[in-house]
């Protein structure tokens, strides 16, 4: 016990000045943080050895999280397997995608019907009954830790449901409850709040407050009307919200998905997006963590350009999140798909090479969420490319309501007045894998194929770490059954959260099937990213002209290894200017590959590395 003293006294000593300086700038009560600070050692008292033990381990190589075997893959739990139980079944495959990390989609409590797919929690410290218990996701947690794997979950920061405990006391008229939401007694607060604050939802939730009849009240309500934010200016909604925080932590969550973070904090007259007090409450969260689980990492959902997410990182004396969404990026990767022009992709890589290599960004082709068109608009003004119209394009190029487009999917939040809106669909299908099975068209199945391992190889070669998602390994298509659910109907972002295809993932030894090629395919790019030093993250990024707009070329280097990534964004063959000194082996095949002019067929790739 004087041991685990010491560790804690030494942590809290390390931060303690820090941490009561913001926490009396932002909420002025000596009482309140006192609470916390011995909240903070009753839930460090309360954490199991293994997990202190996994705690002290990482302080030491407080890098562990960047290493070039770490890899994400995300997935529902229901949609994957039956519950938590049944999951620990499942960790093998897991393990054989080459996951490091598991991503579970929410899985708290939440009411049926009125859940946003998890992220309206009822209650931060139940699981859904139907997915098991909290005693199980411990167990699962021990599970994963025994293999060598972290798991992560969403922590909704920004919002409860409308039936969390809170919530129902707040509706039945007690003041306590009621400050620990934003409640107006008539319309005219709301209105200046909802002149400065955009929509997120126009379509679907129009507004960001909701009148509540029965109640005679407005509620801020900035995603769904059952969604209700909190108010962080009351120092007991942050309190309470960090011991949920731990508590779940002390459960072997590792890594904490901070949802919709830039929202959690509002000011009458602004966006109530990105305020400083933001980066008041991810910087004590953050030491927070580090007092009671510094194992325990941050990552943050911030849906912004590169060089405007870096604020979450915080500083190297002062930081914030961990690890960032690279989703503009994303977003980007798309579009050079759509339009065959890697120019804007290629500077975004740019400005994210040139960041410091501290920050580390989380990059992916696709989530669970929507694609939304954030792109860089100015940049594509002067290349001919106007924001409205092209918005349209790629939202037609994505239905595949373009001439010779193979994507295939639907809008989600389909604006009939602006015509803005944001796409659905699987990997899989908008590479064209599910309309050249409906075509049963091989030679179009295959290209698709091709394409799809193309566009995952690009991600694994960016800085940062790669996340999958689940099905993405076997080439799974649209589900559109979730037509026919009624929860479900009006949400056409469950067309990619269907459930996995355990039929289609036996095939994944199979060489001659979509699902063996695809899982094969990545498989070999993940041991080769494993372990070819080059990329380690030491490495230094880079992009170069490849004499084509449709080319991609990327290069890794370090003191000792030299790659380079070539990517044809094109459907047609294309050649590859590089004019590039040297030897180099195709570092899939071991041929040896020559890199002045390279001709790549439409879709493909080559990483090639340099022979000393």
């Amino acid at each position: 016990m004087a041991k685990m003293d010491d560790i804690f006294q030494k942590r809290m000593e390390r931060h303690h000045d820090e941490l009561r300086w913001l926490y009396m700038e932002l909420y002025h009560n000596d009482d309140m943080f006192a609470e916390l600070c011995g909240q903070l050692y009753r839930y460090y008292k309360i954490r199991r050895v293994k997990l202190r033990n996994r705690d002290e381990r990482r302080e030491k190589d407080s890098g562990w999280f960047k290493k070039q075997d770490m890899l994400g893959m995300m997935l529902y739990i229901d949609n994957f397997a039956e519950d938590l139980k049944d999951m620990r079944g499942k960790i093998g495959y897991l393990k054989e995608c080459g996951a490091s990390f598991i991503h579970l989609m929410p899985f708290l409590e939440t009411p049926e019907g009125r859940s946003d797919g998890g992220y309206a929690v009822q209650d931060f410290r139940k699981v859904r009954p139907d997915l098991g218990t909290m005693e199980e996701l411990g167990v699962l947690a021990d599970e994963c830790h025994k293999r060598g794997m972290d798991l992560c979950m969403d922590f909704v920061m920004n919002h409860t449901s409308s039936e969390h405990e809170w919530a129902i006391k707040a509706r039945e008229g007690d003041g306590e409850y009621m400050s620990r939401y934003f409640f107006f007694h008539d319309s005219d607060i709301p209105c200046t709040y909802e002149a400065a604050m955009p929509q997120v939802f126009p379509t679907t939730a129009p507004g960001n407050f909701t009148y509540f009849p029965e109640m005679d009240h407005f509620v801020m309500t900035t995603f769904y009307s059952y969604q209700w934010d909190l108010n962080y200016k009351n120092p007991r909604v942050f309190n309470e919200m960090m011991y949920h925080f731990l508590y779940l932590a002390n459960q072997g969550i590792d890594i904490f998905r901070l949802d919709a973070v830039p929202y959690i904090w509002k000011e009458l007259g602004t966006a109530c997006r990105n305020l400083p007090q933001v980066h008041t409450i991810v910087r004590m969260m953050r030491m927070i963590a580090e007092i009671v689980c510094p194992g325990v990492l941050l990552l943050g959902e911030v849906v912004m350009e590169p060089e405007k997410v870096v604020p979450y990182f915080g500083t190297v004396d002062k930081p914030e999140c961990h690890m960032l969404y690279n989703v503009t990026t994303m977003a980007t990767t798309w579009n050079s798909v759509a339009t065959r022009d890697i120019r804007l992709l290629k500077q975004q890589l740019d400005i994210v090479n040139a960041l410091p290599k501290e920050y580390t960004f989380l990059n992916y082709l696709r989530c669970h969420d929507d694609i939304g068109w954030g792109l860089d608009y100015g940049s594509l003004a002067y290349m001919g490319m106007k924001e409205i119209p092209h918005k349209r394009y790629l939202n037609d190029y994505f239905t595949g309501n373009v001439p010779g487009s193979v994507s295939r999917g639907e809008l989600y939040n389909d604006d009939p007045v602006t015509r803005d809106a944001r796409f659905c669909g699987t990997t899989a299908s908008m590479c064209g894998i599910e309309s050249a099975g409906f075509e049963n068209d091989k030679q179009k199945l295959w290209h698709a194929v091709r394409f799809d391992i193309m566009l995952h190889a690009y991600m694994l070669m960016q800085a940062g770490i790669p996340m999958l998602y689940s099905g993405d390994e076997i080439g799974q298509v649209n589900d559109y059954s979730y037509k026919e659910d009624a929860m479900k109907r009006l949400d056409s972002r469950y067309i990619h959260r269907g459930k996995f295809h355990w039929e289609l993932a036996a095939r994944r030894a199979d060489g001659s099937s979509v699902e063996g090629k695809l899982f094969q395919g990545l498989k070999q790019l993940e041991e080769l990213r494993k372990t070819e030093p080059v990329f380690g993250e030491a490495a230094c990024i880079c992009t170069r002209d490849a004499g084509d707009i449709s080319i991609l070329c990327m290069i890794r280097e370090t003191d000792e290894d030299r790659m380079l990534g070539v990517f044809n964004f094109h459907d047609g063959k294309r050649t590859a200017w590089l004019n590039e000194p040297g030897s180099y082996m195709d570092m899939l095949s071991g041929e040896q590959v020559d890199l002045t002019a390279l001709e790549l067929e439409g879709h493909s790739f080559v990483w090639a590395k340099c022979l000393k």
